[in-house]
């Protein structure tokens, strides 16, 4: 089992280079100005609900506790910008993480959200976790998009129809190069 993660730069298909890392408690200023540039309808989606201001303490409170109870990774560029996230946090339950992830929209559909997914599915399996799942709403086609061509099995929540559930068998799957 390998929780550690190894820094690499990907390219953009525009040509810019972001650095791909860890995030580590030092990133809190840079995730809330992240936080602050989302569209309404980005946070919407993120957080499956209306989020006006972040959470600082929550923020710090998860800074703070990984790689112990998942991992985190952010998408740097020019230093100190985050241009996207992905996350993985283990439940109850020590074989399945849950995912999240956000990409800036100047940054969407450029290959940045397949890249940060890889490499937190390649994380993920590392760590000997045989599972991982998230949940997406409905109306996120791109998300549901790229988790399909990622491999998940996409399914409706039972307790909401207006939310889907993505399932990744990390046992079934080759480990994921990094890079697209």
């Amino acid at each position: 089992m390998d929780s550690a993660f190894t820094e690499f730069d990907f390219p953009l298909r525009d040509g810019r280079i972001l650095h791909m890392r860890a995030t580590r408690p030092s990133d809190e200023a840079a995730l809330l100005r992240a936080f602050e540039r989302l569209s309404p309808e980005a946070r919407y989606m993120r957080f499956m609900r209306a989020v006006g201001a972040p959470n600082v303490e929550r923020l710090r409170t998860l800074l703070a506790s990984l790689p112990e109870i998942g991992l985190g990774i952010v998408a740097v560029a020019g230093g100190s910008d985050i241009a996207g996230s992905a996350l993985f946090l283990i439940g109850k339950d020590p074989t399945v993480c849950e995912f999240a992830t956000t990409v800036a929209g100047d940054y969407g559909g450029l290959g940045l959200g397949r890249a940060l997914m890889t490499a937190l599915i390649g994380a993920a399996k590392r760590r000997g976790l045989l599972e991982m799942e998230g949940y997406v709403l409905a109306d996120n086609r791109s998300m549901l998009r790229l988790a399909s061509r990622l491999g998940f099995g996409i399914s409706q929540d039972p307790d909401d129809p207006s939310v889907r559930i993505c399932r990744l068998r990390l046992d079934d799957i080759e480990q994921p190069q990094q890079t697209e």
